[in-house]
């Protein structure tokens, strides 16, 4: 069985003193592939720079809307340079709006995502799209931009269900993380879940984040082998075999960003 953490963060530091132990893991709970995800110039660069010596791994760079406030067009020009200059380079994101914890205000977080929206599509680039407590006006600038052929994946879906057939129906991929295995937070996405068609789902970690059950009684730091454990459980809930399954959801990955 071959599995694809689709959304990673390996490059944060809480990795460094056990990296290549974190990677063996990995390897032991049959990952062959791992995405890490860009949220600011700083960290796509180092994303870049850990692909360079890991041949399954692919990066993205992007402004997380939490960091749109430090985002400018200088910064959009230097992603864009890292982009066409890279081969690891897969995607565009982590980009989109978050009106919960509202690091950044509403109106640089849309200017950035439109921004961002259309540096995807010079680039030719699937998008990784975050949306939280937006009130409809992530899915409204998705279609204003008028790019609805554009790739990508709404990554840690935890939308309604209307908002959730809207993306399906604008071509997106939908990306279930651990919060499907927790008991109370997971359980109206372990309905909705059983709606996605097979071959729209991407599996995810988003570590060192949302630790899925039951790993997350023994250890806090998430990582790319606990990706298993969300497959495990969406298998369960679909009542389908996990291997199968998880042949379709990395050759789902692979469709979206390219062979490793």
């Amino acid at each position: 069985m071959k599995l694809f953490d689709s959304h990673s963060h390996i490059d944060d530091l809480c990795y460094k003193k056990d990296f290549n132990e974190m990677l063996a893991r990995a390897r032991e709970y049959s990952v062959h592939g791992i995405m890490i995800v860009g949220t600011n110039e700083k960290s796509s660069i180092r994303a870049v720079r850990l692909a360079e010596n890991h041949k399954n791994f692919i990066t993205s760079v992007g402004v997380h809307p939490h960091d749109t406030e430090k985002c400018s067009d200088k910064v959009i020009k230097a992603l864009k340079t890292l982009a066409r200059e890279n081969s690891c380079v897969r995607a565009w994101g982590e980009t989109g709006l978050d009106f919960n914890r509202m690091h950044s205000p509403k109106d640089i977080q849309e200017k950035w995502f439109e921004e961002q929206m259309y540096a995807a599509y010079s680039l030719d680039l699937p998008m990784i799209f975050h949306e939280r407590d937006s009130g409809g006006r992530f899915l409204e600038m998705l279609k204003s931009a008028g790019l609805n052929k554009r790739k990508g994946v709404v990554h840690c879906f935890s939308g309604t269900r209307e908002e959730m057939f809207q993306y399906l129906d604008l071509g997106y991929y939908i990306g279930i993380t651990g919060i499907l295995t927790i008991m109370q937070r997971g359980a109206v996405l372990r309905e909705l879940c059983l709606l996605i068609p097979d071959n729209r789902i991407l599996i995810e970690t988003d570590a060192p984040y949302l630790t899925p059950a039951p790993i997350k009684n023994k250890v806090r730091r998430n990582e790319p082998g606990f990706v298993k454990f969300v497959l495990q459980r969406l298998a369960e809930i679909k009542n389908q075999d996990m291997e199968e399954l998880g042949a379709v959801i990395w050759q789902n990955t692979i469709d979206l960003y390219g062979e490793i």
